[in-house]
């Protein structure tokens, strides 16, 4: 062998083995960051003030991470544009674990909501483990005349343009929900935004508005209390919280509107970490005082790999951007 074909030997050698030891040394760090994490504080954004359901969820998820795995899980709350700039605080921080946030179906609306954003969601956000789902019910004031889906129907196309729709403002589900409820069956009602879940309910007690689709976990103690009427949920499901009320899929097939959360991270972080976090919550969401906790608030658990996660994602993504068309629905 020639010195020249000694030394090309020897230089094909010494990079398959410095190959070698740098696969061996992103597994040695990979298993060490999955081992080790977390040692210190995690941060977990929430882009809605606190009390909301999102916030109540985030708590919940959060103390239980914080006793299995021995770090504080601090509740972050960064409100605003729709929650999209604690989303965006999120993506921009480092994709080491320590920075989580609470995803919800307001990122997949969003999506389409906002013309300007300066991130693409699925593009920039990891997810990492859902956590729970819950419907949202579709309600009237006691004195509205409609006891039933299909009679409210009948009313709306007889009285076109005279029923007011409340929600918790411009893009949230409950105006999402009652969007896809008109382009399904044609109805012509006025939507009416609030700041918030709670003055929408105030005033559909009050009957300055006729309607609303809002969150379960918001409109339970009052459905329970009789101050308000509850129609259907608007799951595909029947609600546990409310086994004796329909779904508005059984008068209107096809039918679906879902609230959900779950934790994502920013983009690049180790899937070391996030499969760790996946079991983590995972485990959580098997506890039946967990169970029964998600269930006093009208909701119940939402077991999903990342990678299923990501669909769901993806998925309502889609489907909300042809209702945000049909609303021509603008943040404001």
């Amino acid at each position: 062998m020639s010195k020249f074909t000694r030394r090309a030997a020897l230089g094909t050698a010494l990079g398959s083995a410095l190959a070698g030891l740098a696969a061996l040394s992103a597994l040695s760090v990979s298993s060490f960051a999955q081992a080790s994490y977390p040692d210190h504080p995690v941060r977990l954004v929430v882009g809605f003030p606190a009390g909301g359901v999102g916030d109540i969820t985030a708590r919940l998820i959060g103390q239980r991470l914080s006793e299995r795995l021995g770090q504080p899980f601090i509740i972050e709350n960064r409100p605003g544009a729709g929650g999209n700039i604690g989303t965006e605080a999120v993506i921009r921080a480092p994709a080491d674990g320590y920075t989580l946030f609470l995803v919800n179906t307001a990122n997949a609306v969003n999506a389409s909501l906002y013309d300007n954003l300066s991130f693409n969601f699925i593009r920039d956000m990891a997810p990492v483990a859902s956590v729970a789902s819950a419907p949202n019910v579709m309600e009237v004031n006691p004195a509205f005349p409609a006891k039933t889906v299909s009679e409210f129907i009948a009313y709306a196309k007889a009285n076109p343009g005279k029923i007011n729709m409340a929600s918790g403002g411009i893009g949230t589900l409950a105006q999402m929900s009652g969007e896809l409820f008109k382009m399904m069956t044609g109805v012509n009602l006025i939507h009416v935004p609030y700041r918030g879940g709670g003055p929408s309910l105030n005033d559909l007690v009050g009957g300055q508005v006729q309607v609303t689709f809002e969150a379960l976990p918001a409109s339970i103690a009052l459905i329970r209390s009789g101050k308000i009427r509850a129609l259907a949920v608007t799951t595909a499901t029947r609600a546990p919280a409310l086994p004796d009320i329909p779904t508005v899929a059984d008068t209107v097939p096809g039918y679906e509107a879902s609230g959900w959360f779950g934790l994502g991270a920013p983009k690049n972080t180790p899937a070391a970490i996030v499969d760790k976090l996946n079991a983590e919550v995972k485990t959580i969401l098997a506890e039946d005082s967990f169970k029964a906790r998600l269930a006093d608030l009208g909701g119940t658990a939402l077991s999903l790999s990342p990678a299923d996660f990501g669909k769901l994602i993806a998925e309502d993504t889609e489907k909300w951007a042809k209702v945000v068309k049909f609303s021509g629905a603008k943040p404001r």
